[in-house]
């Protein structure tokens, strides 16, 4: 373990980093752009964060990482301090698919896509359908083998960034008779395969960050499967897992960063009447329970990733901050949505780059409802906390 000197020492490092090299005003810059300018500002940020080893400290240190969790925690407190962009684009590349490659893929796989993603490689995630969301084993698209290939039909829903992506993380059902966790396999295709159609989701927010794929008789390589056949279903627990821990530590400090700091911001903006909600008694009262709410989240990321690391994490603690981080970006954004009054109604775009909370109250609370369905929905938490955290007995199935 690191001294508490050399913690301090690494702190001061990043955010004189943070201070020499997250852009200026990107925010103002990076609202309204077109699709190519959003592409090349992450792409350039994300080099910019390799060059100074910032990029992927969760990888292991012989691919670009080695940090210790300790520092990462420092790291992601630092880049929201500093309200630094997200690596948005990257996000499925550095977390899902390296840790599904590092997790179960061959050597093989593994020196192919790590460095390619290094080096900007852009993936989404062909997981969720029409008819299977929550419910994920219920998918539908179906892989066959074909010699050396498999063959890949069916459609895919909400999958986030597809429209840039070089590369997807798939799901196929390749066992139609199995039950249906079991015959389910994992796959790396490559979006420029004949055969895939993708369609961008016109959003409530006005952006179009979901896409549909269509998958009409796509081959996919048998070197492209990962894990066993049939064991899709297990390998998929690895992708899912990463979007927990640090990654929840992050968009809890930019929550606790931003987020807040604008809230207030809005709150003690005058209104044309030269009055301030901040002068309300009760709007005072409503900030003060979020900062305590923040303050709470942010203490229960640390404490689950710090017994993550020690082995003593609990079955649904990923599950209680992934409920309590979303519920509470849903009422921070609506109260935001509320202080800002007529004004923010008008807000019609936000920063592409940026994180959950902008400061476009209406469009952040509208987007905020998202983080309540993907990665498992609030009700499928609550029965995830309930039967795995508290030992109650499952819920009868419907007869």
């Amino acid at each position: 373990m690191m001294s508490s000197a050399v913690m301090a020492d690494f702190r001061v490092g990043v955010r004189d980093w943070c201070r020499s090299n997250v852009p200026a005003e990107w925010r103002a810059a990076q609202t309204g752009v077109s699709d190519a300018e959003f592409v090349a500002f992450q792409q350039q940020w994300f080099q910019t964060l390799r060059s100074g080893g910032f990029a992927v400290p969760h990888w292991p240190k012989e691919f670009g990482g080695g940090m210790s969790v300790a520092e990462q925690v420092v790291l992601y407190q630092e880049l929201a301090a500093a309200d630094a962009p997200r690596l948005v684009l990257a996000f499925v590349a550095i977390h899902h698919a390296a840790s599904t490659l590092l997790a179960a893929g061959t050597e093989a796989q593994r020196r192919r896509h790590l460095p390619a993603i290094l080096d900007g490689e852009i993936w989404c995630q062909g997981f969720s359908e029409p008819g299977a969301g929550s419910d994920l084993a219920s998918l539908r698209t179906v892989a066959r083998r074909d010699g050396d290939d498999f063959v890949v039909t069916g459609q895919k829903l909400w999958a986030s960034g597809a429209q840039h992506a070089d590369w997807c993380l798939l799901l196929a059902r390749t066992d139609p008779d199995a039950p249906k966790r079991k015959g389910i396999s994992y796959f790396l295709m490559d979006m420029r395969s004949p055969g895939i159609d993708v369609r961008p989701i016109k959003q409530a927010t006005g952006e179009s960050h979901f896409c549909e794929l269509f998958l009409d008789q796509v081959r996919i390589p048998v070197s492209q499967l990962v894990g066993a056949e049939n064991t899709g279903w297990q390998v998929a627990q690895s992708t899912l897992g990463a979007e927990r821990g640090l990654t929840m530590l992050e968009l809890a400090e930019r929550l606790g960063h931003a987020g807040f700091r604008w809230l207030v911001e809005e709150c003690a903006r005058p209104r044309p009447d030269g009055s301030r909600p901040l002068d309300d008694a009760v709007v005072a009262d409503r900030l003060a329970t979020f900062e305590t709410e923040i303050a709470g989240l942010r203490l229960l990321c640390a404490d689950v990733v710090q017994r993550h690391e020690a082995g003593t994490a609990g079955p649904a603690d990923a599950s209680v901050v992934k409920l309590f981080y979303s519920e509470l970006l849903q009422r921070l954004t609506d109260f935001g949505a509320e202080a800002g009054g007529l004004a923010a109604q008008s807000v019609v775009a936000k920063p592409s780059s940026g994180g959950w909370e902008s400061g476009a109250w209406v469009l952040d609370f509208v987007g905020s409802w998202e983080w309540t369905i993907p990665g498992g929905s609030s009700e499928i938490q609550r029965t995830i906390i309930g039967e795995r955290g508290l030992g109650l007995p499952r819920e009868p199935s419907a007869p």
